[in-house]
């Protein structure tokens, strides 16, 4: 079964598994997104106990929204939807961050972009709240927002009851501090996996004292622990994996770890990335994660992961193989 954990101290209860959903947006990164597949995708992760999807206005440029609101029609009180604001591409105002589908992308997090952001995904997916709304970057030079700005603004409307709970995405611990001094903040996101584990060290412990929630992304390490590629394949280069050294210079060294966490994987009756994400649930009762979903066949890895109790020692046995890695990489 699906396990459930809460958010923050909020007392809201979400699934453990957070379905994904910037692969259903379509766009350069995933020309083969089909809508009928996506939404099937969403009902079976429903029908699966996954009851919290994590979405983004530029996944597809609003697209991602739409679907993930066409599909959640009827069940909207069934689940935890979050979705974010300030990678914002609707005029010139922001610090330039990349150019995806011809839309030039900004960081901004004013008062004023905010505003018409949770009005735009309010309308995207057909709803009047949003459970979880993150800022999915802090504001960098030229364009700089005050934190307290920011924070003024998103807690109006929370006040307002457009957004139920406040969540950083990618942010250091000071901006969680400057939320935590208002009351409001009860969940962070940031990138951790077997590839990817600084925020067990340098964040997740004080989230833990904090009580608040991790929601981890990228458990697969950029798709390096979906077990699919091999040296013949290639690392098939896309999106971020062209500039990603695991699929380059270390690529032949990231897929022997991975045969590492294989072998764990198979002593268990299990496989390689519901290993990733069960070890992930296993460092802390704090940790949810985001993996993500474009079709029906990608939920069963998911689920298995959510449903893995792992033996004792298992964790440290995946920290060696880890800690190998890591110094292999450092003495290449």
């Amino acid at each position: 079964m699906m396990k459930y954990r809460q958010i923050g101290h909020s007392g809201k209860q979400a699934s453990a598994v957070t379905f994904g959903a910037m692969g259903i947006g379509g766009g350069f990164r995933y020309p083969d997104a089909d809508d009928t597949t996506s939404i099937a995708a969403v009902h079976a992760a429903l029908d699966a106990g996954i009851t919290t999807f994590d979405t983004a206005p530029v996944y597809g440029f609003g697209h991602s929204e739409e679907v993930l609101g066409r599909a959640l029609a009827g069940r909207r009180d069934d689940v935890v939807i979050s979705t974010k604001c300030g990678l914002w591409w609707g005029d010139d105002e922001g610090t330039y961050r990349f150019t995806w589908d011809g839309n030039e992308v900004k960081r901004n997090l004013s008062p004023r972009t905010i505003r018409i952001e949770v009005e735009e995904s309010l309308r995207r997916l057909d709803t009047d709240h949003i459970d979880i709304y993150y800022t999915h970057n802090p504001t960098a030079p030229p364009f700089v927002t005050p934190i307290e700005d920011t924070i003024e603004v998103l807690t109006e409307l929370r006040d307002e009851g457009k957004i139920l709970e406040i969540g950083a995405s990618n942010c250091p611990r000071s901006d969680v501090e400057a939320y935590l001094a208002r009351d409001a903040i009860q969940i962070v996101q940031r990138k951790f996996s077997l590839f990817d584990r600084g925020v067990r060290t340098e964040l997740l412990p004080f989230l833990e004292k904090q009580q608040l929630s991790l929601h981890a992304y990228s458990p697969l390490g950029n798709g390096l622990l979906g077990g699919g590629f091999t040296v013949e394949s290639g690392a098939a280069p896309a999106g971020s994996r062209d500039t990603d050294p695991l699929f380059g210079e270390h690529f032949e060294r990231s897929l022997a770890f991975v045969d590492g966490v294989r072998g764990i994987a198979n002593e268990l009756g299990s496989t390689v990335p519901a290993l990733s994400i069960a070890y992930l649930l296993a460092v802390s009762e704090r940790v949810n994660v985001i993996t993500g979903i474009r079709k029906p066949s990608h939920i069963a890895d998911a689920v298995s992961g959510a449903q893995l109790e792992l033996p004792e020692g298992t964790v440290a046995r995946l920290d060696a193989l880890a800690d190998a890695f890591d110094a292999s990489i450092e003495a290449a």
